[in-house]
């Protein structure tokens, strides 16, 4: 393999410029900037210069370094920038186009708006307010469940509020003001909608200032029930922002905080967005193979991020000093501050902190699993995020023993404590969708009863389990349970694997998973489960039919005795082997009934 020739060094410019790094292949794998492009080059193939850990796999592959002399620092780094988007070298932290962001959207323009969980890549739609992005899936799933228990705002779909006659189980629990129904007026709801916003933007102490006056006027008129409501809401509001520490006292500017934590070449950078005063979101990026050093990769992730933002802070915090601090603040037209002490000193802290947690939670398989149940909910387009998935699979042969099955998956695992088995009653042989009908409608009547609804109801078949699944949730009025079908595809194998076809609520045409999606194999595992457990109940339950059906073949044995025999040995093996005492010890068996059992043993 050809090397780069580390004599020509001499020849090269010390002149401010921009150098470009090439493998054989002639591929640009790292950009770099320097005053004194001579001096700089030879730090990186001086023994000992550079002690960065990756300098040495850099050093390995470079054959060429070409070079672009400038004038000024600060075309330096423009170029620097523009060349790293250009070329995206392995070696260099660069930030992706196609990064999930996870946010909290408000679609205000509608006549009756909601809080949704979003996640969108590059900028987001013009089609409601945005609110974070979130570190974490997790945290914005958490704030937003915040959201709904404390401001009650319709959880359903547009079409479900379209046809809805009558409240649904959120308006029973003063989780909504049922604007569906016309239980509450467009200036009511609206005034919800406005303490939604204010209170996602940090102005809780107006929120709760507006709530008090409201509840104080709903008492005056002997509305007891409705401030009562109110003053509900206050407290819940009061527990959540007490304790603010520093995160409530960041002065009043909107300032951004940037930490990274590193390990080698393997980098984590955090972000923390505060907006008057209060924290009100994150970001995280993570880059491998990085052979910048940490104010390189600073200033890189400055002019990449905030270069073309139209909307920024006033100010970004950052754990270190930088050397071209003045240039990028005339380029980005920001303040960068290297705080020393107090509040803000005490947010930069904060930054570094999490910027170490997410380094070890990106390798964490709930975070992981996080990223999947979020892609399945946008992929299957759920209203809820699935952290309960609960699947129903009925089983019989021949139309005989007709029982079901219910498994629940919790946060992607399998929750075994959840699991149910149904005995099918009163429903005529091979009449498999009243069935179905009736085990889902028997689990989800009693968990609406007990407040604990899955997110996620999965049934095995395809769209007329579907439909008997959809009119279960009409008939009980629930609307915050989404509901799928997931049917095996004939003909569809590759390599083992099979092709699912899923069927979705007012879809005509199913969806087809690519035969190697993560999202595939969990509907499959669940789906799976639910079949395993329903054929094993099968088969149990035809079992005892058959061992109960060659009892009663013995003569003098009735329904009493044979219980009695069952209870006492556990089965009819262990019966036909004991002794005369033994089946002597069982009551009401008599010395008749021991010879007649005997005399059968002899003939099987």
């Amino acid at each position: 393999m050809t090397s780069f020739d580390v004599n020509s060094l001499s020849k090269y410019s010390t002149e401010p410029g921009v150098y470009l790094m090439k493998n054989q292949a002639g591929l640009v794998i790292y950009v770099g900037k320097a005053n004194n492009l001579r001096q700089r080059l030879k730090q990186y193939f001086a023994a000992g210069r550079d002690e960065r850990a990756m300098i040495p796999f850099l050093v390995a592959e470079i054959v060429t370094i070409d070079i672009i002399v400038v004038t000024t620092e600060k075309e330096a780094l423009l170029l620097e920038n523009t060349l790293i988007k250009k070329h995206k070298p392995k070696f260099n932290a660069l930030l992706k186009d196609d990064k999930t962001f996870v946010s909290l959207m408000i679609n205000n323009k509608h006549p009756w708006p909601m809080i949704q969980l979003i996640r969108y890549k590059g900028k987001p739609k013009k089609d409601g307010i945005y609110f974070g992005p979130y570190t974490s899936a997790y945290a914005a799933r958490q704030t937003f469940e915040l959201m709904t228990r404390i401001f009650p705002l319709r959880q359903c779909s547009d079409e479900e509020l379209k046809r809805r006659t009558r409240p649904c189980l959120l308006y029973g629990i003063k989780r909504c003001i049922a604007p569906c129904v016309g239980f509450c007026t467009k200036e009511e709801y609206r005034s919800y909608v406005d303490k939604a916003i204010d209170f996602l933007r940090g102005h809780d102490q107006k929120i709760l200032n507006e709530l008090e006056m409201e509840m104080q006027k709903a008492s005056d008129a002997l509305e007891f029930e409705k401030a009562a409501a109110f003053l509900l809401t206050i407290k819940q509001i009061q527990h959540i922002i007490q304790g603010g520490g520093i995160i409530a006292k960041a002065a009043g500017k909107d300032c951004d905080a940037l930490a990274l934590h590193r390990q080698g070449g393997e980098v984590m950078l955090a972000q923390l967005f505060f907006r008057e005063g209060k924290l009100i979101g994150s970001e995280h990026y993570s880059f491998s193979e990085v052979a910048e050093g940490d104010e390189e990769i600073y200033t890189s992730f400055l002019l990449q991020y905030y270069k073309e933002r139209t909307v920024r802070p006033q100010e970004i915090l950052l754990p270190i000093e930088l050397t071209h601090q003045e240039t990028l603040e005339e380029i980005l037209g920001l303040n960068l501050l290297y705080p020393q002490k107090g509040d803000k000193k005490a947010i930069v802290h904060l930054a570094e902190k999490n910027a170490k947690e997410l380094f070890q939670q990106e390798k964490d398989e709930n975070d992981l699993t996080e990223k999947m149940l979020l892609d399945l909910q946008e992929t299957l387009g759920l209203l809820r995020f699935p952290e309960r998935i609960e699947c129903f699979d009925t089983s019989n042969i021949s139309g005989s023993d007709l029982v079901a099955s219910m498994v629940a998956f919790t946060h992607g695992k399998y929750d075994k404590k959840r699991t149910r088995l149904f005995k099918i009653r009163d429903i005529p042989k091979g009449d498999d969708y009243a069935a179905l009908h009736q085990v889902i409608s028997r689990r989800l009547l009693r968990a609406k009863e007990e407040n604990d609804l899955p997110d996620l109801v999965v049934v095995d078949g395809g769209k007329g389990q579907l439909t008997q699944a959809i009119s279960v949730l009409k008939e009980l009025d629930i609307v915050t349970v989404d509901v799928i079908s997931v049917a095996k595809q004939e003909g569809k194998h590759e390599k083992g694997l099979t092709q699912e076809k899923v069927f979705l609520p007012g879809h005509s045409e199913p969806i087809l998973l690519p035969l190697h999606s993560p999202l595939l194999f969990l509907l499959q595992r669940i789906r799976d489960e639910a079949h395993r457990k329903a054929i094993g109940f099968h088969r149990n339950r035809r079992s005892k039919r058959t061992i109960t059906s060659m009892i009663d073949e013995i003569p003098g044995i009735g329904d009493v005795k044979r219980q009695r025999l069952l209870s006492h040995f556990g089965s009819l093996q262990r019966i036909l082997e004991a002794s005369e005492s033994a089946l002597l010890e069982v009551k009401g068996i008599t010395s008749k009934d021991v010879a007649q059992i005997q005399k059968f043993a002899k003939k099987i």
